[in-house]
Formats: structure tokens, C-alpha cells, sequence
């Protein structure tokens, strides 16, 4: 038998026990909020007040309720100095990631992980284009850069010891911006752009020993009905709108990350009056519009680079070229790896540029546009002035950025498209594969003149667009290489926009967000005819055809059609890339291969498969087989949404064990694919979504995938991504919500 007083003391041990875990959780607590605090809330930018700063004038800064900075200076040096500021302001970490992969100096900060990616950046000698651009500039070029980068580095030296929580976490300070790094960041997206290089070396991997006529057929330029002049942006006439003004519509679609690629700003002064969305580390404004013009961008993806493969002697750098023996320059440099002894990285450079691959046994050079030794002029300031056609082409004509279709409209109604970019000139290959170096019978004879290039103003129909398809007529005077995408996408648009008398902003919004796929549509038909011409039997496939059969080509995520389907060509497509190169496993994967596969398919073509319905359904049958490991036997139940699952993930807190999550979005089971107008797949989505009525007293609609501010307790850190998913927009600038004056100091 127990006696009182033991439970007595048992039950003030009990207590005491209590309230030690009690304490104890609430020190973690205030542990946890205190770090929150110290590491992400302390280094949040001021938005309001007044802050001294070597500006000549005051300068205002107002932000809207999403975070969107409205600019105002005086002058042009001080409206850039404060670009500069701002933008450290909300995407320090973002720019300084940004440089970094620009210049090859990643594994410095994060280790051996990152060693690759450092030295395939080093091949290809950006930090030299840079400094080589650098020289180049004009002197207002060069002011206006240095303003830009003067203001970076006023925020940076006013942070000292409060940077954003990712600078703590990999242990170390941000150097001083420079204007080589605001170039390198332009360079990076050229690269991003135009890598198209890779394209010769599959090929040519094919042809070792494939069928020359079927791989030639696979990798054509041109796929079918290209809808001219060419990608995801259009502008429409006034007599195709609500308002019966010009609009415009621009969606990029990029590798998606948190923060976004995106920064969006509104500048004035200095003869500035500019909104739109900018590159962190850039000046200016990249897509947008002034008070006269609005423009957008996508990718031409027309052939900058080619391999030449070289007579060269990889002990000396002795090389053989138009023959005389050259000597080859040999680039040298140690790359720092956190946490180890640096890394030495070497490679030969020849006058076709550095040997960065090899083809059989034989060395290759890269010849790459961005490389060009001429003259850099920054336009985009001349762009964001520029306030008809006329300057609008101008600017362009002297634009050295990635090869790009823009887009034109103005307050008077007018429209246009503008091909621009450095296109070389080849006269006896077609750049598809790589070619012999050592004659320089098959070097590039300059650039395609600016005034030759694909160029379309006010057209009888009412609307340009682009969708990455090949813009150049079938007549045009230069060989046409590229990685040009397959139609599907152009024609969806097309036939959205003349289905519907008049457009408003936000019914573009919507269309931007479609995801009917015409390739996955038409190929689902195929399937099910080739069921019923064949009146197959087989169990396993009969729910597949059924699903097919009432399927409106939605790729939807609670769907099973569109994911019977995407497994279907992909098996497809592995067994004629398989027929044309006469061996297994080979690599295809081309934008423009779906529109060649489909019209095999059209056409029943001869010569490759005795009986295409045997293949469609031998590639059914292995879709499904693979549906069923993913997803289970029951085919009614599978989801589009399980495979096409998203999550987009900060680089570097996205590691942190627990709370990582937070700090991404998704996963997420997102719609669309590679062919729809809103392109999604595990590392592509719409970068941002931007429209322009020339009615709109807001100026235009705009919004991102995940929010304004690169810092993860900002309230705009993923504000957006909601309205993304909807396809909402919000005005280029609301009412102001905070305004930060910066003051002249002494």
C-alpha cells in the first residue's frame, strides 16, 4: 500500500518535470523567433523614411502594395544609381547568385557540387567576353552602368553585417559590384538563349551510324505549317480589340526558380518614363513600355554557335588554319572551391574559339556569337526611350543581346515584329553539325544584315505572333539553322485570337494560361484509329483507347488522357529516333522533333515502319506498361498531375532540414506541357506574364510566379503566385503604399 506523502512528492516531481519541458520549448521558441528575426526579418530593406545617399538630387521611391518600386530622380545617373540600390534591396542574394553562375565562381561558395557547372561556364570564357565588352563601351554606356553598380554598392556598404540570411548560411560577404558583373548577367542569358551547340554534337552522334536521310529529315529547321512571322508574345490591332487600342502580350517562358528571373520597376527621369520588368544587375527596363511604345521578347533560336573540329596538337596548342601552323592561346586559371585546394582549369583557344569538346578523336572549337570581337553598345536604354517604329528598330539594330523576336506596339495603333541579334552567315554548311576547321572553307562570312532580317509592321490580319517557330519564308537568301519549336503553340494562339472578335486584357491573361495541346490531341486520335482500323482486343489497352477516345486534348492534372498520352510519344519517339540512327537508346529531344514525328504520321511515311499502326500501339502498349509501374493498374485513376508535379525551389534554402519547404513553392500538380501555350514541365514554366492596352490608364497588367522580394520573410517574397496560378494580373504600378526619399549627402 502506497502512502500519501509519496504521491505527494511524485506529483511535485511531475510538476517540476512540466514545467522544465514547458520552459525549455519556450526558450526554443524564443530561440527560433529571435534567429527568424536576426537572420530574415533585420536585413528587410527600408521603404520608408529618408535615407542620405550620393545622389546630386532627392530621389523617391515609392512601392505599391506588392512591393513594385516606383523610381524618380532628377537626372538619368541618379534615377540609375537608384535602380541599383533598389533592386540590392530586394534581390542582393538573387544578383549575386546571378554573377556567380556568369562567371564560373559558384563552387567557390558552395563547394565541390558546384565544380562542373564552374568549368562547362569557364569553356566558354565569359568573364573574358565581359571584360572585352567592357572595353568597348561608349562613354554614356559606361556612366550609366557605373550608376547602376554605384548604387549596388551604397546598399551593399550599408548592409555590412546584415546581409540576406543566405549570405550567413554559406559563410560569406558580397565583394563590390562591378560593371563586368551587370555584363556577365546579360551574357548568361545569352547563353541560356542560344545553346544551341549541343544540337551538332547529338546529331552528329546519330550519324556514326544512322540513315543520313532520316536524321536529316528528324533535325529540319521547319516543321510543317509555321505560322509567319513567328513566338509567346503578339500584339493586335485596334480593330481586334475591346478598347480599340493596340495590345500586347508577352509571356516568356524560362527555367523557373525562387525568386524568379523577373524584377519588375517603373523609372522616371533623367528622359526616362519606363515600366516593366529588368534582370536583377540590369539596368533599365528589358519587357515593357514608355508612354509612346510597348514591346516584348522571346527567343529566335536561330544557330549562334558551331563546332569546328581542329588539326591541333593538344601538347603544344600548335594548330593548322588556312594552312599555315598557328599557335593556339592557352586560357589558364585556378577555380576556388570552398573547402578544398582550388581547382586548375585549362583549355587551347583557337581563332574558332576555345576547344571545349571532342568529336571522334579530334578536338572541337566554339565559335559563338557572343564571343564576336566588336564593339558592345548597351541598348536598352535606347530601347526604353525609343518612341515609334522607327527608333524602336533602331535600337534594335544595334542590340548584341541573344537572337530575339520582338514584338511592337504603340499609342497610335500600330504593330510590328522585329527580328534582331547576330546571325551569321553561312555559305557552304549548314551549321547542323560540326564542320572542319582547319581549311576555313567553312568559316562564317560576318552577320546577316539588320535590314534582312524577318521584319512585319501593321499587317492586313491584325496581329503578329511568336512561338519560337521558325520565322524566316522558305525563299529567304541565308542558310536558316536553329532550335526552332515545333507550331502547336503559334497555331492555339492564332486560333484563339481570330475565334474571338476583340480582346481585353484580362481575357489575354486567360490565353496566355491555356493548355490545350494540338500535338497530344492529334496524336490521341491517331491512337484510336489505329485501335479500331486493326479491331485490337487487348484487355490491358482497351481503357487506354476508352480514355483517349472522349478526350479533348485539356492536359489537365486530374486527367489520366493526357498522361496515357505523354507516355505513348514518348515511347514513339524513342523508336524512330531508334529506326533513323540504327541503333538503341539514342538520345531526341528537339523542340521541333514532335512536328516531324507527327507528320510521319500524317503521311503513314514509307521507309521507316512497315505498318505505323503497329507501332502506335507497340508504343501504347509500352506507355501504359510504364503508367502502371508509375501509378497502378487502374488506368481511370492515374493522374497528369502526379508526373507533371512541380516545385519550384530556392537554391539554397530549400536545404535547411524542416523548414526548407517553406521557403519553396509546391510540389504542386501544375497543368500544361511542352506544347501548349503555357508551357510547364519540371524545370519550365511561364516566367512572367505581361499585357498592354493602350486604353489601360494603369499603363498594363503584369505578374510573376512568385513574388517581387528575394528575401524569404518578405510579405512579397511569393505574394503572387496565387494570382499566377489564376492567371490574375495587377497594374504595372497601384497606389503607392510606402515611399523612402533618398537624400543628397554632403
Amino acid at each position: 500500500m502506497r502512502s500519501p506523502g509519496t504521491d505527494t512528492i511524485q506529483g511535485v516531481r511531475s510538476n517540476r518535470l512540466l514545467k522544465f519541458i514547458n520552459t525549455f520549448i519556450g526558450l526554443v521558441a524564443f530561440a527560433a523567433v529571435l534567429a527568424g528575426w536576426w537572420f530574415g526579418w533585420r536585413p528587410l530593406p527600408q521603404t520608408s523614411g529618408t535615407l542620405g545617399a550620393p545622389v546630386q538630387a532627392a530621389v523617391t521611391i515609392q512601392r505599391d502594395e506588392r512591393g513594385l518600386p516606383l523610381i524618380e530622380a532628377a537626372s538619368l545617373d541618379d534615377l540609375l544609381f537608384a535602380q541599383g540600390y533598389v533592386a540590392a534591396q530586394d534581390r542582393l542574394w538573387h544578383m549575386e547568385s546571378l554573377r556567380r553562375a556568369a562567371m564560373g565562381t559558384l563552387a567557390e561558395v558552395v563547394g565541390p557540387a558546384a565544380l562542373e557547372t564552374d568549368r562547362e561556364t569557364r569553356s566558354l570564357r565569359m568573364a573574358r567576353i565581359a571584360e572585352r565588352q567592357l572595353a568597348t563601351l561608349s562613354a554614356a554606356d559606361y556612366a550609366a552602368l557605373a550608376a547602376f553598380a554605384r548604387g549596388v554598392n551604397h546598399y551593399i556598404r550599408q548592409q555590412r553585417g546584415n546581409y540576406p540570411v543566405e549570405f550567413r548560411l554559406l559563410g560569406f560577404d558580397p565583394r563590390p559590384w562591378r560593371i563586368e558583373d551587370t555584363l556577365s548577367i546579360g551574357l548568361l542569358m545569352f547563353r541560356t538563349l542560344s545553346n544551341t551547340a549541343r544540337m551538332e554534337l547529338q546529331k552528329a552522334l546519330l550519324l556514326q551510324k544512322g540513315d543520313k536521310e532520316k536524321i536529316d529529315y528528324l533535325f529540319a529547321t521547319r516543321g510543317g505549317e509555321d505560322i509567319q512571322p513567328g513566338s509567346n508574345a503578339w500584339a493586335l490591332a485596334p480593330s481586334r480589340t475591346a478598347s480599340g487600342k493596340a495590345l500586347l502580350a508577352n509571356d516568356p517562358h524560362l527555367q523557373h526558380g525562387i525568386p524568379g528571373i523577373w524584377y519588375p520597376v517603373r523609372l522616371r527621369g533623367g528622359g526616362l518614363d519606363v515600366a516593366g520588368v529588368t534582370i536583377p544587375g540590369i539596368p533599365g527596363v528589358v519587357i515593357g513600355r514608355n508612354a509612346r511604345i510597348a514591346w516584348g521578347i522571346t527567343n529566335l533560336a536561330f544557330d549562334v554557335q558551331d563546332y569546328y573540329l581542329e588539326q591541333l596538337d593538344p601538347a603544344t596548342g600548335r594548330y593548322l588554319y588556312r594552312g599555315q601552323v598557328q599557335q593556339a592561346e592557352l586560357d589558364r586559371e585556378l577555380i576556388p572551391v570552398k573547402g578544398q585546394e582550388p581547382v586548375e582549369f585549362k583549355q587551347w583557344v583557337t581563332v574558332h574559339g576555345p576547344v571545349s569538346a571532342t568529336v571522334g578523336n579530334r578536338p572541337a572549337a566554339l565559335q559563338w556569337t557572343a564571343a564576336a570581337n566588336e564593339p558592345f553598345a548597351f541598348a536598352i536604354l535606347s530601347l526604353n526611350r525609343a518612341r515609334n517604329w522607327e527608333e524602336f528598330r533602331a535600337a534594335l539594330a544595334s542590340f548584341p543581346a541573344a537572337p530575339s523576336n520582338v514584338v511592337y506596339a504603340d499609342v497610335e495603333g500600330n504593330i510590328g515584329l522585329q527580328t534582331m541579334g547576330r546571325l551569321p552567315i553561312r555559305r557552304k554548311h549548314a551549321g547542323d553539325v560540326p564542320v572542319e576547321g582547319s581549311t576555313g572553307e567553312f568559316d562564317w562570312e560576318g552577320y546577316i544584315p539588320f535590314a534582312e532580317m524577318p521584319s512585319v509592321y501593321n499587317p492586313p490580319s491584325g496581329r503578329v505572333l511568336t512561338a519560337n517557330q521558325n520565322p524566316f519564308p522558305l525563299n529567304y537568301p541565308y542558310t536558316v539553322s536553329g532550335n526552332f519549336t515545333a507550331p502547336y503553340r503559334a497555331r492555339q494562339i492564332a486560333d484563339r485570337i481570330g475565334a474571338e472578335p476583340k480582346w481585353s486584357p484580362a481575357a489575354t491573361l486567360q490565353l496566355q494560361a491555356d493548355v490545350y495541346s494540338g500535338l497530344s490531341h492529334h496524336l490521341a486520335q491517331h491512337v484510336v484509329k489505329a485501335w479500331q482500323r486493326r479491331q485490337a482486343t487487348n484487355p490491358n489497352l482497351a481503357p487506354a483507347v476508352e480514355i483517349l477516345k472522349d478526350w479533348n486534348g485539356q492536359m489537365m492534372p486530374e486527367l489520366a488522357a493526357p498522361l496515357i498520352i505523354t507516355y505513348t510519344y514518348q515511347h514513339l519517339r524513342r523508336m524512330v529516333a531508334e529506326k533513323a540512327a540504327r541503333q538503341p537508346g539514342v538520345e531526341y529531344d528537339i523542340q521541333i522533333g514532335s512536328a516531324h514525328i507527327e507528320a510521319l504520321l500524317d503521311r503513314q511515311t514509307p521507309g521507316w515502319f512497315p505498318d505505323w499502326d503497329a507501332v502506335l500501339l507497340r508504343a501504347l502498349q509500352e506507355g501504359v506498361e510504364e503508367g502502371q509501374r508509375a501509378q497502378g493498374s487502374d488506368l481511370k485513376k492515374w493522374r497528369y498531375g502526379i508526373y507533371n508535379q512541380l516545385v519550384i525551389r530556392h537554391p539554397v534554402l530549400d536545404r535547411l532540414p524542416g523548414i526548407g519547404r517553406y521557403f519553396s513553392i509546391g510540389p504542386y500538380e501544375a497543368n500544361g506541357s511542352s506544347t501548349t501555350i503555357k508551357q510547364t514541365s519540371a524545370r519550365l514554366l511561364p516566367s512572367m506574364r505581361f499585357v498592354v492596352d493602350f486604353a489601360d490608364p494603369a499603363g498594363g497588367l503584369y505578374h510573376l510566379p512568385a513574388g517581387v522580394s528575394g528575401h524569404p520573410l518578405s510579405g512579397h517574397y511569393k505574394d503572387q503566385w496565387r494570382a499566377f496560378q489564376s492567371a490574375e494580373g495587377f497594374a504595372l504600378f497601384a497606389s503607392p503604399a510606402a515611399t523612402l526619399t533618398l537624400q543628397p549627402t554632403p
